[in-house]
């Protein structure tokens, strides 16, 4: 019976105004931050044309690669957060089903009614009256319940809209990012104009390799060797707390903090993507460069005298033992495999939804040490937005 509508939608008046006091942050911000890495991102691949006819060509593709990766971070983080957002939609979607259901089902019938029949009441005037007070009441609370999961489900229309563009985004710019390494790789290989500060000891430090049980020892070792590296570099103890990462990635551990073996490490463990870029953060000499142990590729450099940075992990390292470094200047790549371009960009987002590490298949490790002690490196670096540690 038609004049029973209004009795129902009174039993809606307190729910719907209680859904819609819910404020929530929007999509919008985080799908604004992800389409700027993702200009960011074209940006990067649109140089390297340039990056390849550069009179330092080293310098030039370092550049390209470093902004890709960077805007890759921003990108992941957009979508962690737009993914999130979403989530949290349907989420309250299932819990309100019932309601909502309730709340649309109240709609259709008001459209689909006459407004004279839903005023009748059998009661009489007085009663039509009262019915068409309730009526006044609770529709503009079913209009902005309405307008509300609208929104919502426009909000989700757009995060998938922006997964989808993005996917399709970075398949297409994978192929390029990849020449870029391997041109990178090249042109570091035939570099010949970096100053040398000292000469070559190669059977001093072979039998330091040799003789090493440990990094550790490996490191402290090293330290003792005593080289003429010239003139003192640039203030490295005035860069204490401003020196940035090397690469771009999640800090799976800090300083000293156990594994869930228990294990301790005097060092950074960074969490990277495959083949991701390591660099100087520091102009340093190279000390060493090699494989060691069970360690991979090791790279030690001396940013100023007594002090030494040590990096471990490496698929790929570059320079020569006594190459000085600028700042920023590559030392070498991540191993690990991308996937195929047709699958990258698709994998890329399902990993950016779930957030933590996912995706980050490889882990460089990070040493500060100074003569024979180590350093906790978080005095040193500074940790960013991009580049943070992972939250338990």
């Amino acid at each position: 019976m038609k004049f029973l509508l209004p009795l129902a939608l009174c039993a809606l008046i307190a729910a719907a105004p209680a859904v819609a006091q819910d404020a929530e942050p929007s999509v919008s911000a985080a799908v604004d931050e992800a389409q700027d890495a993702a200009a960011q991102l074209r940006a990067a691949v649109a140089k390297l044309a340039d990056a390849v006819s550069a009179d330092d060509q080293v310098v030039a593709l370092t550049e390209v690669i470093r902004g890709y990766e960077q805007g890759l971070a921003a990108l992941r983080e957009g979508l962690r957060q737009a993914s999130a957002r979403e989530a949290e939609l349907r989420a309250r979607f299932e819990s309100q089903r019932v309601q909502l259901a309730s709340v649309l089902g109240a709609m259709t019938a008001l459209q689909q009614s006459p407004e004279t029949t839903m005023l009748l009441h059998p009661a009489g005037a007085l009663a039509n009256a009262r019915s068409g007070m309730v009526l006044a009441d609770v529709t503009p609370g079913l209009r902005s319940e309405a307008e509300r999961l609208q929104d919502d489900l426009h909000e989700i229309a757009t995060v998938r809209e922006l997964q989808a563009g993005a996917a399709q985004m970075l398949g297409a710019g994978l192929a390029s990012v990849q020449e870029a390494r391997r041109l990178l790789a090249s042109a570091v290989t035939d570099r010949s104009s970096l100053p040398v500060r000292y000469a070559d000891a190669p059977a001093e430090m072979q039998k330091l390799r040799d003789a090493a049980q440990s990094l550790d020892e490996f490191a402290a070792g090293v330290a003792k060797v005593q080289m003429d590296v010239g003139p003192p570099m640039e203030d490295f103890e005035g860069a204490r707390g401003s020196l940035p990462l090397p690469v771009v990635g999640t800090i799976l551990r800090l300083y000293d903090q156990p594994d869930a073996a228990g294990v301790k490490r005097p060092g950074f463990v960074i969490a990277t993507p495959p083949a991701a870029l390591v660099t100087t953060p520091w102009p340093a000499t190279i000390r060493y460069r090699g494989p060691l142990l069970d360690y991979g590729n090791v790279m030690i450099i001396e940013p100023a005298r007594g002090y030494l940075l040590v990096f471990a992990g490496m698929s790929q390292v570059f320079g020569e033992v006594g190459d000085v470094l600028q700042a920023g200047n590559p030392i070498g790549l991540m191993g690990g495999t991308e996937a195929p371009a047709q699958e990258f960009g698709a994998q890329f987002v399902t990993d950016a939804a779930i957030g933590g590490n996912a995706g980050q298949t490889e882990s460089l490790y990070l040493e500060l040490r100074k003569g024979q002690e180590t350093l906790d490196p978080a005095e040193w670096f500074v940790l960013n937005p991009v580049v943070e540690p992972e939250q338990d």
